[in-house]
Parts: C-alpha cells; sequence; structure tokens
C-alpha cells in the first residue's frame, strides 16, 4: 500500500476535519488557550457553515468525549425526538405509506446546535462568542465552495427556483448556480447566529447562562418562532410531488435539552472501547469487535480473503441485529446487553461458515425474536425530472457514483488536547438538499426522521417524543483508562464498518494512524439502507479495487456478490490519538475527497 499523507504527531494536540477549514479552526482555538471540547465546537459550528450539503445547525450530531480530569467517557446525544404530532396515524391519513426522504414531514427537532452548546458548557472553557466567532465570519465574509456542494447546488437549482425560493435565494446568488471553489456567503445564517451571540450576551452572569441563554434563543426564542411560523404558514413541495404543512411545532423545540448519556463499553484484546447506545448504530461497532475476538486477525493478514470474509460475515450479523433491535431505549426494550453478552457472541459466532451467507437474520436473545422490515421502495415515474429522483434520495449526495460509495455524506470533526482530553463528533442532517432554508434564520431543518418506521410494533417504529435511530457513530478507545483514539466518518450507515476497518489496522496489524485511514476497505449492502427509499443489495459486498483480482476472485467463489468500485473511494475516516510511548499526539484524515484534512500542534 502506497501511504498519500504523512503520519503526523506533535508534543501538544492534534485535530483532524472532513473540511480543512474546520481543522484549522479546531487549532486556532487551541492556540487560544481552548481545551479539546472548545475546539470541537469551534469546528463543529464552522462545519455547519462551510458544508452547507452535508449538515447544518437544523440537523443532528451525536458526539463522544473523554474528559481527562474525571477519566470518564460520556455521550452527548444530538438527536432530537419526533414531534409529538409524529405518529404512524398522522402519516396514514396523509395517504403516506414512508416517511418522506426530503421536505418538513421528517423533521425532527433540531439537535445539533444545542448539542455543540452542551459540550462547550459541560466540558469548554470559553465564551460562546468566541467559539461561533469562525462560523460567523465564514458565513458573512464568504467560503470557498466545494465542488460536492456546488454539484448539489447545480442538480437542485430547479426546484429551489420553482419551489423553495429561500433556498434559492441563498445558494443561488444572483440567480445562477455558483461555481466550485467560489466565494459563497450565508448572510441570513451570520445574522441568526450573530442575533444569539447578542441575546447570550445581554444576560449577566458567567459563560454558563450565556450559553444557557443561546439555548434558549435557539429552542424558546426567536429561532423556534421562525421555524414554528414557517410549518404552520407554509406547505413545503416534498418528496412525495405533493405540499405539506410540517409536524414540528415551537412546543417541541422548547421542551428538548440534550442529554450526556453513560456510553456502552466492550473490552478488545485490553482496550476499552466507548459507543453510544442503540438509538444510533454503534452497537453494531462492539458486536462485530465482539464476534472477531475469537480470531487470531494478524495471522490472517489485513488485505486477506480470510480477513475480508470474515469481517463481512461479522457485520451481517452485527447488522442483522441492528435491523432488528435498535431503536430508542426511552421507548422500547432493546436487549442489548444480552446481544453482548458473550454466551450470544459465541452463538452468533458459530453461524460463520466458510462460506457467504445469503439469508442473516436477527438473533434471539433471551429467546425473544423480531425481525427485519424489508421495504418496497416507490419506483420513479418515468418522466420525473433528475432533481426530483435526487430529492427522493434521503441521503444528502446527487451523484449515483457518491450514493453507491457514500463518502459524501455526513461530517466529522476529532480533537485531543494537550491534558489528554479527547472529542469526537459526526454531525450531519439539514443540509440543503434535505428541506427548503427557512426564511430569515439561513438554514434547513433536518430530514432524519425518514429513518424511522412507519411499521407498528418494531424497535425503530415511530411515535411521539420518540428518537428516529440514527447512523451518526463516533468512537472513543482508552487503554488502561487512558486516551488512545478518538475517530469517525461520513457515510451513513456504512460508518461502522469504515471505522473498524482503521481501528483493527491500527491497533492489530500496527499501522500508523494515517495510513490506517488509507488501508483498502469495503462494506456491505445486504440490508435496506436507513435512509429513504430503503434499496437493499442482499448478499452485496462493495469493496475498493486496490484490494486486487486475486482477493476479488476468491470472494466471489465464497459466494460474495460484488460491486467494485475504484480506488480509495470508501470513507473518510477522520481520527486523533495518543500515542502510548511518546505521549505524541496523533492526528490523521483519510485521503479519500482530497477534502479531510488533520494538523498537529
Amino acid at each position: 500500500m502506497t501511504e498519500l499523507r504523512p503520519a503526523l504527531s506533535g508534543p501538544s494536540a492534534g485535530v483532524a476535519s472532513t473540511h480543512w477549514l474546520a481543522a484549522g479552526v479546531g487549532t486556532a482555538i487551541l492556540d487560544r488557550g481552548g481545551n479539546a471540547f472548545d475546539a470541537a465546537a469551534a469546528a463543529g459550528f464552522a462545519l455547519q457553515v462551510v458544508e452547507p450539503h452535508s449538515n447544518g445547525p437544523g440537523g443532528d450530531v451525536t458526539i463522544a468525549v473523554y474528559s481527562r480530569s474525571t477519566g470518564t467517557v460520556r455521550i452527548i446525544c444530538g438527536q432530537g425526538p419526533m414531534p409529538r404530532a409524529a405518529s404512524i396515524a398522522a402519516f396514514a391519513g396523509l395517504g403516506l405509506e414512508h416517511i418522506p426522504a426530503a421536505g418538513v414531514l421528517p423533521a425532527s427537532v433540531p439537535g445539533a446546535f444545542g448539542a455543540w452548546l452542551r459540550l462547550l458548557a459541560e466540558f469548554g472553557t470559553m465564551p460562546l462568542a468566541s467559539v461561533l466567532e469562525p462560523a460567523i465570519g465564514y458565513a458573512s465574509r464568504g467560503y470557498p465552495l466545494l465542488p460536492s456542494a456546488a454539484q448539489t447546488i447545480a442538480a437542485m437549482a430547479p426546484l429551489f427556483r420553482q419551489e423553495w425560493p429561500d433556498s434559492a435565494h441563498v445558494y443561488l446568488p444572483g440567480g445562477q448556480v455558483p461555481a466550485a471553489g467560489s466565494r459563497m456567503h450565508n448572510h441570513e445564517l451570520a445574522a441568526t447566529l450573530e442575533r444569539i451571540v447578542r441575546e447570550a450576551q445581554a444576560v449577566p452572569g458567567d459563560r454558563e447562562k450565556q450559553i444557557e441563554a443561546a439555548h434558549s434563543a435557539f429552542y424558546q426564542g426567536f429561532v423556534a418562532e421562525t421555524i414554528d411560523d414557517f410549518l404552520r404558514t407554509t406547505k413545503v413541495f416534498d418528496s412525495t410531488g405533493r405540499r405539506h404543512h410540517g409536524l414540528l411545532s415551537a412546543d417541541d423545540l422548547a421542551g428538548w435539552q440534550p442529554e450526556v448519556e453513560q456510553p456502552y463499553e466492550l473490552n478488545y484484546h485490553g482496550l476499552s472501547v466507548f459507543k453510544p447506545g442503540p438509538w444510533t448504530q454503534g452497537p453494531a461497532f462492539l458486536q462485530q469487535l465482539a464476534l472477531l475476538q475469537g480470531h487470531d486477525l494478524p495471522e490472517m493478514g489485513l488485505d486477506s480473503v480470510d480477513y475480508l470474509h470474515l469481517r463481512v460475515e461479522a457485520a451481517k450479523l452485527a447488522f442483522a441485529d441492528r435491523e432488528g433491535w435498535y431503536g430508542d431505549p426511552r421507548h422500547v426494550d432493546t436487549p442489548l446487553d444480552a446481544l453482548l453478552a458473550p454466551e450470544y457472541t459465541a452463538q452468533r459466532r458459530a453461524l460463520i461458515t466458510a462460506d457467504a451467507a445469503l439469508d442473516p437474520q436477527p438473533g434471539r436473545p433471551g429467546g425473544r425474536s423480531s425481525w427485519i422490515p424489508w421495504a418496497q421502495p416507490e419506483p420513479a415515474t418515468a418522466d420525473e425530472p433528475s432533481w426530483m429522483t435526487n430529492l427522493r434520495s434521503g441521503l444528502p449526495t446527487v451523484s449515483p457514483i457518491v450514493n453507491r460509495a457514500g463518502a459524501g455524506n455526513t461530517c466529522t470533526v476529532a480533537v485531543v488536547d494537550s491534558e489528554g482530553n479527547m472529542a469526537v463528533a459526526v454531525p450531519s442532517g439539514g443540509w440543503l438538499k434535505s428541506s427548503p432554508i427557512i426564511p430569515g434564520l439561513g438554514f434547513a431543518l433536518g430530514t432524519r426522521g425518514q429513518t424511522a418506521l412507519l411499521t407498528a410494533g418494531h424497535p425503530n417504529s415511530l411515535a411521539p417524543g420518540k428518537r428516529p435511530r440514527t447512523t451518526l457513530s463516533p468512537t472513543i478507545v482508552l487503554r488502561d483508562g487512558r486516551p488512545l483514539l478518538a475517530f469517525g466518518t461520513p457515510g451513513g450507515d456504512q460508518q461502522d464498518q469504515w471505522t473498524l476497518q482503521t481501528f483493527l489496522a491500527a491497533t492489530q496489524f500496527g499501522l500508523d494512524l494515517q495510513a490506517a485511514t488509507e488501508t483498502p476497505t469495503f462494506h456491505i449492502d445486504h440490508f435496506p439502507v436507513s435512509f429513504a427509499p430503503r434499496t437493499a443489495r442482499p448478499n452485496t459486498v462493495v469493496v475498493e479495487r486496490s484490494f486486487g483480482p486475486e482477493v476479488l476472485a476468491a470472494l466471489r467463489r465464497r459466494g460474495h456478490v460484488l460491486d467494485v468500485v475504484p480506488e480509495s473511494t470508501l470513507g473518510k475516516v477522520c481520527a486523533v490519538g495518543v500515542d502510548p510511548t511518546t505521549g505524541f499526539r496523533l492526528a490523521a484524515a483519510g485521503s479519500r475527497g482530497r477534502q479531510a484534512y488533520a494538523m498537529v500542534r
């Protein structure tokens, strides 16, 4: 394997992100005396501006933090619940069998903005104005438009002009499609953030009081009022081909607070691996690790047929359980402890044979049973415009190749500081293709509700006030209670497959962190995609061509159906860490897409 980027290490700190500007923002905050949590929050707010096709203030985020002062890992939930008016009956009353991919019907409470504030308030040190300053600067003074963002705007421009005028106002300056690399502004978003800062600074008290005031401005003040007014008075054209009012209300926003939760933990060869709970897909990472515990991976070889086959089959079993069992644990009894129990894992591991499993099913922890809901995607009409086809896809991308590879979805930022604090976040949702820009605010609402099911009785069924299961899944790893790694990636359903490849390459095969992000990778497409139209390709493995013809041919002989994609097209893993020998801080950003960037101090 030829490494494309150097291994980065330094004595003080490291930052990695899916956008070079966000990495620079995080590094600048560290240089100004902020800690890892200040830096991650500032980078996260900046990502909402410079990657508008992948995330925004109206979207969602999952954040994992390791605090050196307490020695603990915590998860900040930035996945807002569905509105109180959202029920299976409500969608049935609209004549819908699936939650739409785009528009305002799939909107849950916007969790990203509040979660970043919670990170700053509970773990950070800097005032809100300092942390929001870079995002406001890029929104007001401009930033270079990414090629993928320009491609999305060009593809959706007819919709913006015909149906979503405020999206056209922001993203079609002068009525024209902006070119990649051109200076892009979002003056409305800058004004929104500036007003939040002003209202926060008007409140007497310390930085925590001001952050609380900023939360109130968004969730109980002018932002919530503007969202409520827009959804009550405007019918929005959506992916159903019709226009609907939204279900989200000011009361839904006012009643929500981001929570700090306990993570789930698995010991893997002496490493403590921490993931968010089953309201995300994160435990599937732990289930895959548990299945791999009984095998000597280094003996197999990183790119060998045996290793790839084992990884694919373990992924099938773990994701079958995700499809059958994962949901918001506040609303359903998700038997995660049983799913991670050694006895259950041994039973599942015994199902792995030398041939590809064609019909993997959820297990039966404690004798209980569940099922996989296989959707029937609605066929596109022959004469629909290309923008409508894109609108029916719940992913943020518009290129069929990128949709297949998954490399263009979502964002990531990871930070480690001089004290050993670590933060990693995967923000998403509220992208410019999801729903129209809300007049006067400069951002769109998210569409995470599309990942919930209109099928009664399933753990991920829609219910009022319930979190739809999210794909956003950061990871933190400790060794002997000390910080080792923090990482994440864009990629929807593939996140906990691509990051697992990086984790194993670094910890089991001895690759440096940068090389571990660049190793050839793959993922399964067997199960329904979490996003509309919930397509599935049973027994299909998407694999980079760089594995070589002999390995690919051997996989086919074992019964796998391969979708071979070009080299270096799967994922943009971003990672930071601490070298346990030297104490140097590490940072790495996958070279795929020529966009992610890492920096060290």
